[in-house]
């Protein structure tokens, strides 16, 4: 079991019904932190095979670590909807001290799957869809978190942006453009935070074997390793860990960062 070095902490997760987002929540509650199980829709878990209900996702990660949380919808690319989610956290929970916002993806535009917002001929919605998921988001929940964080002088901010912010593709051109706004907005908002003492910094994961990615994708069976060799698909538990150094004491001193967890996949200066 992990050390709790986080307990009596309130930490929002963002689209953590399923995938990386649960692994963070899960990372967190063994940390000893409350944890409010966000998502967009209810029946979200059971989309990717990972689970049921956004209800039973938080009772689940309450029993197994033996903490408290709070299952809480909403649609954070709306500025009213953010506000909502945190004020109904921080009456449920208590101040929100740890945010990590992991919603977000390609998975709002209608075009084929993993990469339906290639550069020229995607559809005006999708464009929408793709940056307000993403980025607009970003924006919105951190804005709603970070009010109490200055007030307190104290907090830390975890965005999940993606490698695919520091090298584009054709086909993905909306989805690498909104996560590398993400990664330029995050180090403004953490040198804006500095003198509040709020760490702000994202975590930019590769290619991680999440039930989504698995079932939106032809995986090359080579790439399924889970030792031996860098070059491989990420287990979900492996990006998880990293949440653990920024959230916690490890990471008091750090700011303004995005951190590629790619096996080193990327190996030149962001």
């Amino acid at each position: 079991m992990a050390e709790r070095l986080l307990q009596g902490q309130t930490a929002l997760v963002t689209g953590a019904g399923r995938g990386l987002g649960r692994a963070f929540a899960e990372r967190l509650a063994a940390l000893g932190c409350r944890v409010a199980v966000h998502g967009l829709r209810e029946q979200g878990p059971a989309e990717y095979g990972e689970g049921t209900t956004l209800t039973q996702t938080a009772a689940d990660i309450a029993h197994a670590h033996q903490t408290q949380t709070l299952r809480v919808l909403g649609d954070l690319t709306r500025e009213d909807e953010a506000a909502r989610v945190v004020a109904e956290v921080e009456q449920g929970l208590g101040p929100v001290s740890i945010l990590v916002h992991n919603a977000g993806g390609d998975i709002a535009a209608a075009g084929g799957k993993p990469n339906p917002n290639d550069a020229v001929f995607i559809k005006p919605e999708d464009v929408r869809a793709v940056l307000d998921r993403n980025l607009l988001s970003t924006i919105w929940i951190c804005r709603a978190a970070s009010r109490g964080m200055m007030e307190r002088k104290q907090g830390r901010i975890l965005t999940i942006s993606s490698i695919s912010a520091f090298k584009g593709s054709a086909s993905g051109a909306i989805y690498s453009t909104a996560k590398a706004a993400v990664v330029e907005y995050t180090r403004c908002l953490a040198m804006q935070l500095r003198e509040h003492n709020v760490n702000v910094n994202t975590l930019a994961p590769g290619d991680t074997r999440t039930g989504r990615f698995l079932g939106t994708r032809t995986v090359d069976p080579d790439r399924l390793a889970t030792e031996g060799t860098l070059d491989r698909i990420a287990q979900v538990d492996e990006v998880a860990r990293v949440v653990e150094f920024f959230a916690g004491p490890l990471g008091a001193f750090v700011t303004g960062q995005a951190l590629r967890v790619d096996g080193g996949s990327q190996c030149w200066p962001s």
